[in-house]
This record gives structure tokens, sequence and C-alpha cells, in this order.
């Protein structure tokens, strides 16, 4: 679907060179849903707008269905740019027209028939949940609706791929799980790649199959979400993957980060464990994440300042499969 090889992406800003991409190789498979996830100038918005040249690269290669987008005529652009929508943080729907020409418009660029438009546009609308709001405004819908008529619009031309740029930023949580749960239906159900960007993990949490770590424009993280949660190794990711309830930066002491998969998550971990290894830990944060339909929970425990004591508890945590990570001084 999409390979990016050595993938640089420079800005000049007050005679200043500003590198916002630099050297980013990664593949993204057909029919999955792919986060890209970073904290605010990681570059990650820069490089979703490389996939379709609405930035062009400094250099590098961006292979679409096999073909290198950089190496295209301007029609042939076009053409492979209809295979590839756009969802944005901020909708950008036309105030000017209401519902069913928003979704329309594309394909009337497209050249497709004003009849043949219509009918392809409240099929849409009725795929998202929105029909009963064909002839209403922009200014007239919820943020909910407005991202649900923009998701319509960028599947007007029957794209392979939908690329959503912090697409439920701007969206309450209720809100953002909702039209989640929108783009997993429709990457089911239609078989559309999808190309997620976004600075929280919930959301990579909760659509997504694979997931890439930015930082300062570089990936330093990969894989499947499952393994990147269980086993994050860049201090990036490690911040990403903690939950705000789980902030270990004041901590002084040792502690663990103990990750309950499946089943474990459910099991009384920490009560065996005081019992077992004869320990009592103190419990800084705990939470628990659905990934891919499983239940994943995390927990942090602050060691006791006996090695002895702290050995007897990896042992223990080691004996029932359940992986942790030590942190701390």
């Amino acid at each position: 679907m999409y390979r990016l090889e050595n993938l640089n992406k420079e800005f000049v800003e007050k005679g200043s060179k500003v590198v916002a991409v630099r050297d980013v190789n990664l593949e993204i498979e057909k029919g999955k849903i792919f986060g890209i996830i970073g904290f605010s100038g990681a570059g990650k918005s820069t490089l979703v707008r490389c996939l379709n040249l609405l930035e062009t690269p400094t250099s590098g290669k961006v292979i679409f269905n096999g073909k290198n987008l950089l190496e295209m005529s301007n029609a042939e652009l076009r053409k492979s740019r209809q295979k590839i929508g756009m969802i944005f943080q901020s909708f950008n729907l036309l105030a000017q027209r209401n519902v069913v020409d928003n979704v329309c418009y594309p394909l009337e660029i497209a050249g497709v028939k004003k009849k043949e438009a219509r009918k392809r546009a409240l099929e849409l609308l009725d795929m998202v949940g929105i029909q009963d709001k064909a002839g209403n405004y922009p200014s007239q819908l919820s943020g909910g609706q407005k991202q649900r008529v923009a998701i319509a619009r960028a599947l007007a031309t029957n794209p392979d791929v939908l690329l959503c740029d912090e697409a439920t930023s701007a969206l309450d949580p209720i809100t953002t799980t909702a039209i989640l749960e929108l783009l997993k239906e429709i990457n089911q159900r239609l078989g559309v790649t999808i190309i997620i960007i976004t600075h929280e993990m919930k959301v990579v949490e909760q659509i997504c199959d694979n997931v890439a770590v930015m930082s300062e424009g570089v990936i330093v993280e990969q894989g499947l979400v499952k393994e990147i949660f269980v086993r994050p190794t860049s201090d990036i990711t490690k911040k990403l993957v903690f939950n705000k309830a789980i902030d270990v930066a004041d901590v002084k002491n040792k502690y663990l980060r103990i990750v309950f998969e499946g089943q474990s998550a459910f099991e009384p971990i920490i009560s065996s464990l005081t019992l077992e290894c004869n320990e009592m830990v103190n419990i800084l944060g705990a939470n628990t994440e659905n990934i891919c339909g499983k239940a994943y929970g995390q927990m942090v425990i602050e060691l006791p300042q006996n090695p002895v004591s702290i050995n007897r508890i990896k042992s223990y945590l080691d004996s029932k499969s359940i992986a942790y990570e030590e942190g701390g001084t």
C-alpha cells in the first residue's frame, strides 16, 4: 500500500533550516489501521501530508500502490490522489454548501454526473449515520456530525486509503469513541486502509493494528500496538504509554511497571504477590485498556529498598509470566 524510503522534509524559517521529517522508512500494509503518534512538534502531521504530496518531500520516495508519487506527472498525481482520502481536525467543510453538496464536491471535481454524484453522496451519508442531515449546513451541525460528513466526503471517490490528521482532537471523549468505531467499521466493511495521526495513545489503542512513534522528525519505535504497549523501548513511547494516572516523575525510589495481558488483567496478582513474597507494596497508579478487543492493564508499584525483597518480587512475576519494567533510582 504505502512504502516510505529515506523520506526527508525540510523547511526554511527566518533564514534557518528546520528538519520536520528525517530519514523515515515505513511500510503500511493494505487493509490495516496504522497509527502514527507523537507529541506536538514531532513531525507527524508533516509526514502524513507528504503521503499525498500536500507537502513535497525534500528527498526520498513515497511509494503508493507500487508507484513513486514523486515521479508522477501532474495528471497522474491527480488520478492517484482520488484514491487517497483525507480527514482533518478542523473538518474543512464548505460553509456555503449543505451536507449532501459537501459530499458531492470531490465527485464533481472527478467529473461524475450530478445525479450519480448525489446518489453516491446519500449512500455514504447513510453509511456514516447522518443521512437525515443531508439538507443542513455545517453551521447547524455538532462537531461529531461535521466529522461524519467529512468522512463521507473522503470516501466519495472510493479511496484505497484514508489519512486522518488528528481527526478526533476537537471532539469530546464520547464522540471520539463513536468516530473511531465508525472508522473501524468502514475499515472492516470496505477494506480501506486507514492511517491515523494522533498524540493520544488511547486513540491508537482503541483502533490501530500497528503504530509508529515519532519524535523530532524521526521514527523512534514501531510495531504491533499490543507489543508497543507491553514493552515500550524509547523514552517518548514510555511517556505516551504511561497514563496520567500513572505519573512516576516524582517517584524517588525504584518502581516496577507491571503489564497484565488478557485474563491476567482480572486476576488478583498484587494480592497474591503480597502473600507469596511477604512484602507490602505501594500502588502508585493503575489502568486498563482495550487493545484489539483484548484487555490489557498496567500498574506501577513502588519497590521496597531491600534488594533481596526486590528480587523476590521479580521472581514471583517471572513465575507468572507477567511482563514488567523497572524504573526509578
